[in-house]
């Protein structure tokens, strides 16, 4: 066995050699790759203890200050900062919040289910191929061209189509900022929808075929139901996104605290509220500027709450196929 000239004799291949530089590499990788990664998940841990700390002390700060109440700041109808005595009742704000997610909710959610079962069920590779990363570039839009296009396009269409009919729609409105909201969250529910759909495994479908079941009734009493969990849970993080949604809904509904059933009237969101108070003239360490870590805390809250329950949903309904 001939042997090259370069290589010194009697030198082992470095993966013969234990100890070798290689392996001692390969070693010390081991090593540090667990390490490496705690300490990533760490930061993370650590980013969202640093925000609750700074939304909690700041928050206790802001009822000491102004001499309310938490009940009274959460259900208090009247939100008045320049009053005397000032008002903090935030209820027209989270109503307003609830009243976008739960509009844009019912239009997202029904196209991205449909988009999802079209894609994963009906679409050619080839549409396929296309059409899913065209409907993921709607996530890649900008928040606030969703705004200006509620603005510019969507209440003229309104006003065009409901103003002869009798309705009056104010120039901000909720039904404007749900249309564009829903309109941004249909990637996030179609996507993950699809990914979850097309993770069913194929022998169901054939075992369906097999019986005489119809591509539709595979598609939703066996292909749906099996992929439940990760639909509901990607239902649940776009209401999550859309309550914490912020350009958009500032300049599509307006900045009118109200509590309201009427659409096409302005409201207020909980975002755009802090919106308005940091563009405000507020002065620092006043009631009225400390109360933006309250709402931003009240927030959290909420967010957090939906994340929580889109992790039950997966945890008690999750399918697993060997």
């Amino acid at each position: 066995m001939t042997q090259d000239a370069s290589t010194p004799p009697n030198t082992p291949p470095p993966e013969v050699d234990a100890w070798g530089g290689q392996s001692r590499i390969s070693a010390l990788a081991e090593v540090l790759a667990p390490v490496l990664l705690a300490a990533c998940g760490l930061v993370t841990v650590l980013t969202t203890i640093g925000i609750l700390l700074v939304l909690a002390v700041q928050s206790v700060e802001f009822f000491l200050k102004a001499g309310i109440g938490v009940g009274e700041f959460l259900f208090g109808t009247v939100l008045k900062p320049e009053a005397s005595p000032p008002k903090f009742g935030i209820l027209p704000l989270i109503w307003g919040t609830f009243l976008i997610a739960l509009g844009s909710s019912l239009i997202a959610l029904p196209i991205g289910l449909m988009s999802a079962i079209y894609l994963s069920e009906y679409a050619p590779r080839v549409v396929r191929a296309v059409l899913k990363p065209t409907l993921e570039l709607l996530a890649g839009v900008p928040t606030i061209v969703y705004g200006y296009l509620a603005l510019l396009l969507i209440t003229p269409l309104l006003k065009t189509v409901l103003e002869p009919l009798g309705f009056r729609v104010e120039q901000f409105n909720a039904l404007s900022a749900c249309i564009v909201v829903g309109v941004m969250i249909v990637p996030l529910v179609s996507s993950l929808s699809e990914d979850v759909l097309s993770a069913v495994p194929q022998g169901l479908r054939e075992a369906a075929y097999g019986l005489g079941a119809t591509k539709f009734e595979v598609s939703t009493r066996i292909v749906l139901p099996a992929g439940l969990s990760g639909v509901v849970a990607s239902f649940i993080l776009a209401i999550s996104r859309a309550v914490g949604e912020t350009m958009a809904v500032v300049l599509a509904a307006g900045m009118m605290p109200q509590i309201t059933l009427n659409p096409l009237t302005s409201v207020e969101t909980m975002t755009t509220y802090i919106v308005q108070v940091i563009g405000g003239e507020a002065s620092y360490g006043t009631p009225k500027y400390l109360s933006l870590f309250a709402v931003g805390l009240a927030l959290f809250g909420i967010t957090l709450t939906l994340n929580i329950l889109s992790s039950l949903v997966l945890r008690r309904y999750r399918e697993v196929y060997q």
